[in-house]
């Protein structure tokens, strides 16, 4: 059995079992999500059409995830005036695994497969060698830094007062160094200047030789001869 339904603006056609990627849609990882405007519903040979929608019947499956989609580019240019832009775009996208379909005569058909949440993030690191982080446990571990920042801060404290503590005998033991006085040398008896007493000395002593030299008689000057005796 297959069915076409509607949602977003966009039909699809989805058989009990597919993996279909559709529009945004609300709700968490796990939760049930049914589809009422089914357009036709067909089995074989028979098929049903709605005008617009076949009445009583519905379309059930599970959501996946809702993550964002393949990036498109969007470049624009206008010519002759050297304009150019690029930008990007992630449509948000909801993946959901249909589980059953039910007809217009109220028929049932289920799949009897297990839903697995596994995200389209977690096979491409599978397919990759790669360990996967999901969101949620990034957002754990990123509350938990976020947590034990104090912690830190805490432990750190200990160590500073450590350090003070090392220092603190030091720094008190060159103040005591400090503190102490100075022992002055002893005071020496005051030694008698002997230079005053050697200038009178050599003061008296010019004396003496300036007598000297005045008690001194001049030599008389030897008598010219006179050269007309001869």
């Amino acid at each position: 059995m297959y069915a076409v339904i509607k949602t977003g603006g966009k039909q699809y056609r989805v058989s009990p079992g597919d993996l279909m990627v559709v529009e945004k849609l609300a709700g968490e990882p796990g939760s049930a999500v049914a589809f009422g405007e089914v357009l036709m519903v067909g089995e074989g040979d028979a098929v049903v059409v709605g005008a617009p929608t076949v009445a009583g019947a519905s379309v059930s499956a599970t959501l996946i995830e809702t993550r964002k989609g393949e990036k498109i580019k969007i470049f624009k240019k206008i010519r002759r005036q050297g304009y150019r832009r690029t930008g990007g775009h992630r449509q948000h996208e909801t993946a959901l695994r249909v589980t059953g379909i039910t007809g217009a005569d109220g028929k049932e058909i289920k799949w009897d497969g297990k839903v697995e949440l596994i995200t389209k993030g977690e096979l491409d690191a599978r397919a990759r060698g790669l360990d996967y982080i999901s969101p949620a446990a990034q957002a754990e571990a990123y509350a938990a830094s976020k947590i034990q920042t104090p912690r830190k801060a805490a432990v750190a404290k200990p160590a500073k007062a450590k350090a003070a503590a090392k220092v603190a005998p030091e720094v008190a033991a060159t103040e005591a160094k400090a503190a102490v006085p100075k022992a002055s040398p002893p005071k020496s008896a005051p030694v008698k200047a002997a230079t005053p007493k050697a200038a009178p000395a050599k003061a008296a002593a010019k004396p003496t030789a300036e007598k000297k030299k005045a008690a001194a008689p001049k030599k008389a000057a030897a008598p010219k001869k006179d050269k007309s005796a001869k």
